[in-house]
């Protein structure tokens, strides 16, 4: 696992970054699921990556930590946006790829998910630029080859020790 910190200069937050390596999409899938089981109601995470580099499965992962049943399946809601599961906490699962502006994000009403009470995913995150909120977690996903993956996590200190703890404890390191 590689780790770094920084001073962030605005508000004087910690960040931290770190990189795990998933080697299969069941790994990528049980990183999920400690996510969701670590991350409090009102988390908000940035997925960003390339197509097919996990974030749907990742994404499937973090529901299952959340309590969403398997009786949920979670699937990438590229044509409607975001989609809603039911679980210990709810989650609010967006995805950016068709989106055609950024003011769409608005009509969905963006915002009162973002900022409430459930986790909300974010796929294609960095098609929204800068309306990614700044305590978001910001996850990208690359392709190391068919089946490897390399996971950055940055985000508040705060947010993300307790998360790479649970991940070097579930054998991520």
């Amino acid at each position: 696992m590689r780790d770094s910190r920084e001073k962030g200069a605005a508000n004087e937050k910690t960040l931290l970054s770190f990189t795990i390596t998933s080697s299969s999409a069941e790994e990528t899938g049980e990183i999920g699921r400690i996510i969701g089981e670590t991350v409090p109601a009102g988390t908000c995470i940035a997925l960003m990556g390339e197509l097919g580099a996990g974030k749907t499965c990742l994404t499937q992962g973090i529901a299952r930590g959340l309590g969403v049943k398997d009786s949920y399946y979670v699937t990438s809601p590229s044509f409607t946006l975001l989609n809603e599961y039911p679980g210990r906490i709810y989650l609010y699962h967006f995805d950016f790829y068709r989106l055609g502006t950024v003011d769409e994000i608005d009509d969905l009403g963006y915002e009162e998910y973002v900022y409430g009470n459930g986790v909300t995913v974010m796929e294609w995150a960095e098609r929204i630029g800068d309306r990614i909120p700044m305590r978001a977690i910001r996850i990208t996903m690359d392709h190391r080859d068919e089946t490897v993956r390399d996971i950055t996590f940055e985000g508040d200190v705060g947010q993300l020790e307790q998360m790479k703890s649970k991940l070097q404890g579930g054998g991520f390191a």
